[in-house]
């Protein structure tokens, strides 16, 4: 017995020294020799890395302005912190590095300094009964309203409240409010009760409060709480499947132009992240668009692609000058001093090859380039009821087309664009327009740009290439050869029995 509890103390000891070796090769880069959160690539990133000096943690299972556990650290370093540059550990570094490493990272602060004293996790409780019905989620509704999520997030939890502009940590530098209906992008994870111990702990440093005092105050109760945690949770699907292809039904009649049109609620949405420009200059970090969901069909004249994202503001907007000056003065940017923000627009871009390559070939996915051009629809907010169709040659030439551009029409709702391009699939001027076909993998990618995000130019979200395709028309003999096949079965049969009979001498 003895020797197995002197083995399961070895297991659990922690040498800092062993910590600081990995931590050199693995976290100095972005936090710092000295953990201060000053690494070379800190300053191209939003929000910074931690600045472990102050012992400031966001996603603790303490209460706001303590410590955080060594459970707490470990969860960290394990699972890493979605919506920021930090990944998970767990798959890249044993468990005795990753516990060498929180002992390492105490030795930043002397806050750590007593080992005397051991942080204690909040008492959380579990989930009230009736689990997350409707009546709890109006429940969750009221107080969302009630205690002030809204001013941050939004009506409809897209991070675009009536607050959201001014959001600053606690080092001055912008933060958005977190959009609620991504939930696989929540610090500190999306189930609900996840989001209820960020409720009661709050996200220290950040704009993010703590709710527990509301419940010492008796302003709501414990289950109230509950009740705003699984409504947050309801605002969220999961984590959305991105698949390579996207598939256009072929349906009757005429397409859905409008972006609400109820016949979209008939066609499979998909799913493609974005992630900043960062390989031409001026390179963006800080794209605002995480995503955007995809959705097309055809009648086999036309197309119609509808394009839905979350954006924080409609831009260009004033309110937002502020944010996008402490942004571009916040990041080390190509261009050397921060340019002055303007009120840019919110722009998207849908981008297909020239002509439908034989193989796999593709353009290079970054708008092409001088030799090797792509086709492209632009649609912008300060034109929301057009499109501009056209050859890009890189991210420095775009050439609009003379004819035969696209359509489109756009909504504007609650912290979220839709916006739909139509188009006829063939054209006259085959030369400089992509010809639709149906039946054939067509390359797609996306690019976008928040404009109260200071997103003009180079400084956007981008998409690799994926694939659209557009269902063939069914041929009449696919519903023809099955009944020709059932009646010449059902003749021979008959005539089987019919031979059988005469054979036996039973004929009727």
């Amino acid at each position: 017995m003895t020797s197995v509890f002197l083995l399961a103390v070895a297991l659990l000891a922690q040498d800092t020294t062993q910590g600081k070796a990995v931590y050199q090769k693995w976290c100095a880069g972005c936090h710092g020799d000295t953990g201060a959160g000053d690494g070379e690539a800190a300053h191209y990133m939003l929000p910074r890395p931690r600045d472990f000096t102050g012992a400031i943690y966001q996603i603790r299972s303490t209460a706001s302005g303590e410590l955080p556990t060594d459970a707490d650290l470990m969860r960290a370093i394990d699972d890493g912190l979605p919506g920021t540059a930090m990944p998970g550990w767990k798959d890249r570094l044993s468990a005795g590095d990753r516990r060498n490493l929180v002992a390492y990272l105490k030795t930043f602060s002397t806050f750590f300094a007593d080992t005397s004293f051991r942080p204690q996790p909040i008492a959380f409780g579990s989930a009230p009964g009736g689990g997350g019905g409707d009546e709890a989620l109006r429940t969750g509704r009221l107080f969302y309203d009630s205690i002030g999520c809204r001013k941050c997030h939004g009506d409809r939890g897209r991070g675009d409240g009536p607050s959201s502009p001014t959001l600053k940590d606690d080092a001055g530098l912008p933060v958005f409010a977190a959009d609620l209906s991504e939930g696989w992008r929540f610090n500190g994870g999306a189930s609900a009760e996840d989001i209820y111990h960020r409720l009661r702990t709050g996200l220290d440093g950040t704009p993010m409060p703590s709710f527990s005092d509301l419940l010492d105050q008796q302003f709501l109760t414990d289950e109230q709480l509950w009740r705003v945690a699984q409504y947050v949770r309801s605002l969220s699907p999961d984590a959305p499947e991105v698949r390579d292809v996207i598939r256009a039904p072929r349906i009757a009649g005429a397409l859905p132009r409008a972006p609400d049109d109820s016949a979209w609620n008939d066609v499979d949405r998909y799913w493609f992240p974005l992630v900043g420009q960062i390989i031409v200059k001026n390179r963006w970090f800080n794209p605002a668009v995480s995503g955007v969901w995809v959705q097309v069909a055809h009648n086999g004249d036309s197309l119609a692609l509808r394009v839905v994202w979350n954006d924080r503001s409609q831009s260009p907007d004033t309110a937002w000058l502020a944010h996008g000056g402490r942004v571009l003065s916040s990041l080390a940017l190509d261009e050397g001093s921060a340019p002055a923000p303007q009120p840019w627009p919110d722009q998207l871009a849908v981008q297909f090859p020239l002509t439908i390559p034989s193989g796999m070939e593709r353009p290079y996915f970054l708008m092409g380039d001088r030799t090797a051009p792509v086709y492209q629809w632009r649609w912008s907010s300060a034109s929301p009821a057009a499109a501009v169709a056209g050859q890009a040659r890189g991210l420095d030439r775009f050439d609009p087309a003379a004819a035969g551009g696209a359509g489109a029409q756009s909504v504007y709702d609650a912290g979220q664009w839709r916006v739909v391009f139509t188009r006829a699939l063939a054209t006259p001027d085959s030369a400089s327009q992509l010809q639709f076909q149906t039946g054939r993998a067509i390359p797609v990618a996306f690019f976008a740009w928040d404009g109260s995000n200071a997103e003009t130019g180079t400084r956007m979200a981008v998409s690799t290439w994926y694939f659209l395709a557009l269902d063939e028309p069914v041929p009449a003999r696919v519903f023809i050869s099955p009944v020709l096949a059932m009646t010449l079965v059902l003749v021979v049969g008959l005539l089987m029995v019919r031979r059988a009979q005469r054979a036996s001498g039973r004929q009727p």
